[in-house]
């Protein structure tokens, strides 16, 4: 395989390693809003899980900044596959050269684009079996909550509510920023949900 020596070749090389690392941050900066609720989840700890939650606003133009880079990176690789000038020698391929490194970044940055839609398998279930002795002790109450803004974000909100007694159904969806509870009042009270939630990053701004 022939790779280039000359002055354009190595600006070729750099172009090309530089548009694949800026597409791979571009792709974790894009997903960066539900990255710590996995982090907050997994290792048990509160107050993070919304504080990278203002980079959504900012996510349809990183997914697009992170195609174009990585697009270009393989453009850039071709060019100079392609390219067979008079001083150009034969030479091992430096390892961010070559397509496997390519084609890994390019599954990396699609993985860490699509981590909203499949963050929730990381969040434990906590699912137990709630009796109730009289329906009378069940109520039912909505939570308006802010900073939620994903799959993820929504199913930390659901693992930490039914870590706690008493809770029957918990239904969050982040695109009504809300969560649907259900639970035993002898065994639980609002406060404690409320807690709960909060104990996420996110908080709770309204309760119905």
């Amino acid at each position: 395989m022939s790779f280039l020596t000359t002055n354009k070749g190595k600006k070729q090389n750099y172009r090309g390693k530089g548009a694949t690392v800026s597409g791979i941050f571009a792709a974790l900066a894009a997903s960066s809003c539900c990255i710590p609720p996995v982090i907050a989840a997994i290792a048990g700890i509160g107050g993070i899980a919304g504080s990278l939650s203002w980079l959504e606003t900012y996510r349809p133009y990183l997914i697009v900044l992170a195609i174009f880079a990585i697009g270009y990176a393989w453009y850039n690789y071709y060019q100079r596959q392609k390219s067979d000038e008079c001083c150009a020698i034969n030479a091992k391929p430096k390892w961010y050269q070559t397509k496997t490194y390519l084609l890994s970044a390019s599954l990396f940055a699609a993985l860490a684009v699509a981590f909203p839609y499949y963050s929730g398998i990381f969040f434990p279930s906590n699912n137990k079996e709630v009796v109730v002795v009289n329906n009378s002790d069940l109520q039912s109450n909505t939570f308006n909550i802010q900073g939620m803004t994903c799959n993820g974000c929504a199913a930390h909100v659901e693992s930490e509510v039914k870590k706690l007694p008493g809770i029957f159904f918990v239904d969050a969806i982040y695109e009504k920023a809300s969560a649907k509870v259900e639970f035993d009042r002898t065994k639980v009270s609002i406060g404690q949900i409320v807690a709960a939630i909060n104990r996420t990053g996110y908080k709770v701004v309204k309760k119905n």
